[in-house]
């Protein structure tokens, strides 16, 4: 039995996909990028592009009862592996130990031109 979930406070997917998928115990969020769901409006540079990214992610685990201690691996995209250390810095100040799994990879362009994408894995029961 598949779920979707959808919240209006994270970006409307921008294709053929839901922003979640509820799947038995687990919960695959799709990946976000650094949109302002109210404005649509692209965050400026990698800090507040992250910020907003773990933003969206939030929104999407709350609205399926879940929250970051759940998720389980995140996959994160980079336009630049440059911006690393940064964003590693933002995004663990979102997490508890123990960390999920993680995969960085730096990839040759995102949707819209961001610098940054995230998807997660969350195991929900």
């Amino acid at each position: 039995m598949r779920k979707a979930i959808h919240t209006e406070k994270a970006p409307a997917a921008i294709g053929p996909y839901s922003q979640a998928i509820e799947a038995g115990d687990f919960i695959y969020v799709s990946g976000q990028i650094g949109i302002d769901p109210e404005t649509g409006d692209v965050a400026s540079g990698i800090e507040e592009q992250t910020k907003q990214v773990m933003h969206n992610l939030q929104a999407i685990l709350t609205e399926a009862g879940a929250d970051f201690s759940q998720v389980i691996k995140f996959t994160i995209y980079l336009a630049s592996m440059d911006n690393f250390a940064t964003v590693n810095d933002i995004y663990g100040r979102y997490l508890t130990e123990p960390y999920p799994a993680r995969a960085t990879v730096e990839v040759s362009r995102l949707p819209k031109n961001v610098e940054i994408e995230i998807d997660a894995v969350v195991y929900s029961k």
